[in-house]
């Protein structure tokens, strides 16, 4: 009959159900027992079964006892005999005690070499329970992690995070960098920003002081990991650096860090630190692409996924910002002052990096303001030179920031200067530019070759750099060299004298005529 056939097909599903459900060697729990007896009261035996995760056969055995599993008498006896008995106490358990992190391969791999053709792999499964057993009861202490409650305007935390495997590119180059995140660990509201200069105090103190000033105020402790920017690892006691101290106390917080290599006391930022770089790699795919034309264009679409993230967190921070402490009046400074004065080559150099001056600063000594990203060099009050901030790339031990448009008037005087200038390679603006140089020093006469090239950099300092480097791959594709006086003629404007114009002025008897015609005197239209 049909409704027989299908009421056959019904019990088979479920019966095949609860069998995929209850698993081979599992057992079964006090739990499952009260949940099918919950559901006999209204379903089948196989319906209650299935919903218990039980087989049928089980489910009839349960219906005729009265007990729960938890209420049998555990077996006691071994159903084999045990084939460590001879060596466990004498063998392993002393080698156990001696390093407790020998694993079962190490030891198995031991007791096969002292007892030859004895143990074979078959023991293995057997020596990793008694392992596993010996080191609950026997076994080293170990780390206990302790879950903690966060206040509203308590705590907020700041660390970087190494961001290079992003796959960033700026101007068509590798952009190797870090990311700076600051999080509150209530409501959980981050801000982050890119930092090139590594986990300086100039980037801690930068990022730290924008996440407050965009927050709109301060929570009560502010902690990170072991940064020397921050903490000197060197004492023996935990002290602070003196500008980290000052900072702190300027907006009020008390500083903390948590324990060396222990990583896991600062879980409220690192687990955000994953969060951060994998919602960046997946708007990145969702983009196409991971080059940007510069790095304000990078920062601005952080600060968009920052911003998205954050709207998680809106809910609690609605709670949290008006619990944190005010703003200080003013920002406090967020760069050092280094004292630099620009050599007789219009080169000045700071921390290391050597930079490039207008020769109006030679022999002048400037204030340098060295800022997270970029520097000011200050003169009497004033700011005369501001650079974007040169960093170690490429393995360089001395980074060289040169601006070709300070330099080119004066290698437009001296143009045979440019073959062996120490700070050739460095001058290109681009590296199309340094490619058309190694061509003309191959093809031409070096003066000839040199006069060339300075023409091109004054031509690209008159604000032609890119069309000029657009031309340059033209002619490298095509296997031909440059002519300065066609591509000058090109892309300079028309440099033509100015027109005469011819003004001729009307004679003042005209004027008589025009007043006798009207009937009035000079003096009547005065009046």
């Amino acid at each position: 009959m049909p409704g027989r056939s299908g009421r056959r097909g019904y019990r088979e599903f479920f019966d095949d159900e609860s069998k995929a459900s209850e698993m081979p060697g599992k057992r079964i729990t006090d739990h499952q027992v009260h949940k099918y007896k919950q559901h006999r009261n209204t379903r089948t035996q196989v319906a209650a079964a299935a919903k218990a995760g039980l087989s049928e056969r089980s489910a009839r055995r349960i219906d005729h006892t009265d007990t729960l599993p938890s209420q049998h008498r555990q077996r006691s006896w071994r159903t084999r005999e045990d084939p460590l008995t001879a060596v466990w106490d004498a063998e392993v358990v002393p080698l156990l005690q001696t390093d407790a992190q020998l694993n079962a391969v190490t030891l198995l791999e031991e007791l096969q070499r002292r007892h030859p053709a004895q143990y074979d792999t078959s023991v293995l499964r057997t020596l990793q329970r008694r392992m596993r057993q010996w080191r609950a009861t026997h076994g080293a202490e170990r780390d206990i992690y302790f879950a903690q409650e966060h206040p509203p305007a308590r705590l907020g935390l700041s660390d970087f995070t190494v961001a290079d495997d992003l796959g960033i590119e700026i101007d068509g180059a590798a952009f190797p960098h870090r990311l700076y995140q600051f999080a509150l660990a209530h409501s959980g509201w981050r801000h982050a920003e890119v930092s090139v200069g590594g986990e300086s105090f100039i980037a801690l103190s930068a990022g730290l002081q924008a996440a407050l000033w965009r927050l709109g105020g301060v929570p009560e402790e502010h902690r990170t990991d072991s940064l020397s920017a921050a903490f000197n690892n060197l004492a023996e006691q935990e002290t602070l650096t003196l500008r980290y101290d000052a900072l702190c106390r300027h907006y009020g917080m008390r500083a903390s860090r948590c324990n060396p290599g222990q990583s896991h006391e600062n879980g409220s930022i690192e687990s955000r630190h994953d969060s951060l770089k994998t919602a960046l790699d997946q708007a990145l795919r969702l983009r196409g692409s991971r080059a940007f034309d510069d790095r304000v264009g990078y920062e601005a679409f952080v600060d968009l996924i920052v911003q998205r993230l954050n709207t998680r967190a809106s809910k609690r921070l609605a709670v949290e910002r008006p619990l944190l402490e005010a703003l200080p009046a003013r920002r406090t400074a967020e760069f050092e002052e280094r004292p630099a004065r620009v050599s007789k080559y219009a080169i000045f150099t700071v921390k290391g990096v050597q930079y490039s001056a207008p020769s109006q600063l030679i022999g002048h000594r400037l204030m340098v303001r060295q800022y997270a990203q970029h520097i000011e060099c200050w003169l009497g009050g004033q700011c005369v030179l501001r650079r974007p901030r040169a960093t170690h790339r490429d393995g360089q031990r001395h980074p060289r920031d040169i601006d070709y448009r300070h330099l080119v008037a004066a290698l437009r005087r001296k143009p045979g200067a440019f073959a062996r200038w120490v700070l050739r390679d460095a001058a290109f603006p681009r590296p199309v530019y340094r490619r058309t140089w190694e061509r003309l020093a191959a093809a031409r006469p070096e003066r000839e070759a040199c006069k060339t090239m300075v023409g091109l950099l004054a031509l690209a300092a008159d604000g032609h750099e890119a069309q000029l480097a657009d031309e340059l791959e033209q002619l490298i594709e095509l296997d031909q060299l440059p002519d300065l006086l066609a591509l000058t003629q090109l892309l300079a404007p028309p440099t033509g004298g100015v027109p005469d114009v011819a003004v001729d002025l009307p004679a003042l008897a005209g004027y008589d005529a025009l007043l006798e015609a009207t009937g009035q005197t000079v003096g009547e239209v005065a009046l």
